[in-house]
């Protein structure tokens, strides 16, 4: 049976799981989950994920949350498809660091309830605080990418780390206004990754449940 990933065609942690399957090449079910609507807050997908968050893979009676956990399942699961972590324990621990980078330090502070939450309603606190984040992590990782780049993230090959550039560019440059030119390494592996066929595949605009002006 194809697994089933209940995402928001917007959402950044979706986003990544996409870009992960489509470079895998695993086809798969879209359940679109409306979060301007509230439907990750309805009983019934409570029952599939209580935290109320997306994505949520579902593979036979397991439900599987958290976007880097869902990553390392593929990953596991499809040892015959194309693999997004190196082969070398080393490089495999540096791939996971600088992915977390981003989604375990950059995302989470950016990410509209925690900005709500501190600015109070004020736009000016809502933007300053996120592009505070924005760059405090994207200056480590543009330090980082040029250490360890090649025509992606990490080497020649896409890995974790190419999942999780396209939607945090995205929302620096496009929601946040950020001027991505600071960070060169950064918008070059961006700009190559938006060539990729299974990066397109997977962007927002491309999505079934994407608004039909952004298609």
């Amino acid at each position: 049976m194809k697994p089933i990933l209940y995402n928001n065609w917007k959402s950044s942690c979706s986003w990544r799981i996409r870009i992960a399957l489509a470079l895998k090449g695993i086809d798969y079910e879209y359940r679109p989950v409306n979060l301007a609507q509230k439907e990750q807050r309805t009983p019934e997908y409570l029952k599939i994920n209580p935290q109320g968050l997306v994505p949520v893979l579902n593979v036979g009676k397991k439900h599987l949350s958290e976007s880097i956990a869902i990553m390392e399942y593929l990953e596991e699961k499809y040892p015959e498809k194309r693999r997004l972590l190196p082969m070398n324990p080393e490089d495999r621990a540096k791939v996971r660091s600088l992915t977390l980078l981003v989604a375990a330090n950059i995302q989470p502070l950016q990410n509209l309830k925690v900005r709500e939450y501190y600015a109070k309603g004020d736009p000016e606190k809502l933007k300053e605080w996120a592009v505070h984040w924005v760059e405090n992590g994207f200056d480590a990782l543009e330090t980082e990418l040029k250490k360890y780049s090649g025509k992606f993230a990490y080497g020649d090959n896409p890995t974790f780390v190419d999942t999780v550039i396209p939607p945090q560019v995205y929302n620096a440059r496009d929601k946040f206004g950020l001027d991505m030119n600071k960070y060169p390494t950064i918008k070059a592996i961006d700009e190559r990754l938006s060539t990729l066929e299974a990066v397109k595949k997977a962007h927002p605009n491309n999505q079934p449940d994407a608004p039909s002006g952004s298609h």
